[in-house]
Order: C-alpha cells, then sequence, then structure tokens
C-alpha cells in the first residue's frame, strides 16, 4: 500500500459470479419459503443465476481483508450478518483497476458483490507511510490507521442488490525492507497488509 500511494483496496468494477446454491435435495428457490421478515423476490434474467433471492435483515457484519503485497487484490471474508468471502479489487469509480488504493474496494463473493469507499482510509494512509520506516536500524516498521467507509450506493449485486451501511476499518501494515539506503522506496523484503471492522448493513 505504500507504494501504491495508498491502499484503497482496488475496489469493485469486478462482476461477480454466484455458484449454484440448490442441490439435488433441497427445495428450488421458487418453492422455498420466505424466511422471517423477508419476502422472496424474482428479478429480471439479465440480473443472471442469483437474480432470485430472500433479502437479508441487515445488521452487523465484520470484515477482514489481507494481502502479502501492495497488489490491487487481496482476499475478504465477511461474517456475521452476512457469511460469504472471495477477492477484493481495489478500482476507480469506472471499475477500472486502481493500483493506488485511492478511491474503492470491490468484494467479489460468491453471493453477489458490492463496493467500499476507501478513499478517505487511503489518505490517511498514505500520510502515515511518509514517516515509514519507522525502526530505520532494521529497516522495518508498523503502521495502522483507521477511517469510515461507506459502502458506494447502487453497487450491490445478486444477493447484495440494494446494500447501504457504512464500515469504520483498520489497516495495519507490517513490512521489513532491505537495509542498503534503508528509506520508503527500500527494496520490499516481506509484508503484511491487514485491513478489518465491522458495519451496519441494511436492504431497502
Amino acid at each position: 500500500m505504500r507504494r501504491m500511494q495508498l491502499v484503497s483496496v482496488s475496489v469493485f468494477a469486478i462482476a461477480a459470479s454466484v455458484g449454484t446454491l440448490l442441490t439435488s435435495g433441497c427445495a428450488s428457490t421458487a418453492t422455498k419459503p420466505p424466511s422471517a421478515g423477508g419476502t422472496t423476490t424474482a428479478t429480471s434474467a439479465a440480473d443472471g443465476p442469483a437474480a432470485t433471492k430472500t433479502p437479508a435483515a441487515g445488521g452487523t457484519v465484520y470484515l477482514a481483508d489481507y494481502t502479502d503485497n501492495d497488489g490491487p487484490k487481496s482476499t475478504v471474508i465477511l461474517t456475521g450478518a452476512i457469511g460469504d468471502f472471495g477477492e477484493a479489487v481495489s478500482v476507480h469509480p469506472n471499475g477500472t483497476v486502481d493500483p493506488d488504493h485511492s478511491s474503492e474496494l470491490s468484494l467479489a463473493l460468491r453471493d453477489g458483490s458490492f463496493r467500499v469507499s476507501i478513499a478517505d482510509l487511503d489518505k490517511k494512509f498514505v500520510s502515515a507511510m511518509r514517516h515509514f520506516p519507522s525502526n530505520a536500524s532494521t529497516c522495518s516498521g508498523t503502521v495502522t490507521v483507521a477511517a469510515a467507509a461507506p459502502i458506494v450506493a447502487g453497487s450491490g449485486t445478486g444477493s447484495y442488490r440494494g446494500i447501504s451501511g457504512n464500515f469504520n476499518l483498520t489497516i495495519k501494515l507490517a513490512e521489513v525492507d532491505a537495509k542498503a539506503n534503508c528509506s520508503a522506496s527500500s527494496a520490499l523484503l516481506r509484508e503484511s497488509i491487514v485491513t478489518a471492522g465491522s458495519g451496519t448493513i441494511s436492504f431497502r
């Protein structure tokens, strides 16, 4: 992230593919009774295989995203009101990959996708990285920053169509660089970047 001038995990111009949820022993979505508080909603065929779903009631969601490099892709896991996982990609608002992590994080999950704005988180991260590495003798350091990361309006697809809400995320970086001419531009030897936090989501 620091070389990315960063983090805004390149987010979300990615079309998420949804796996088949039915097995031979289960009832089809069309005949399955709606869960409490929700009704089964069918959308147009253009929405693809994940178009028919039972809207979630919303609630608290925990997000954990991790990577060992400065690239635009990472692994993400959501638990709580959403139990899903997949790939996160740092993207520009137009959906193109953003190697600088400066705008949005697109979460391409098993059951759909949505985006989170990480612009403020990235600004804080970039500012904190100006003082890296914090230990010049070992050319290593840790950087931690936190900021609000709202869900991008209208970005939900599949089971996450109509999702809204806001996450509070913390980025924690641990990194060791080459000691020769130790600076923020030194060769990266090993790195861990974890972005985690929670938020409250709902569906309209």
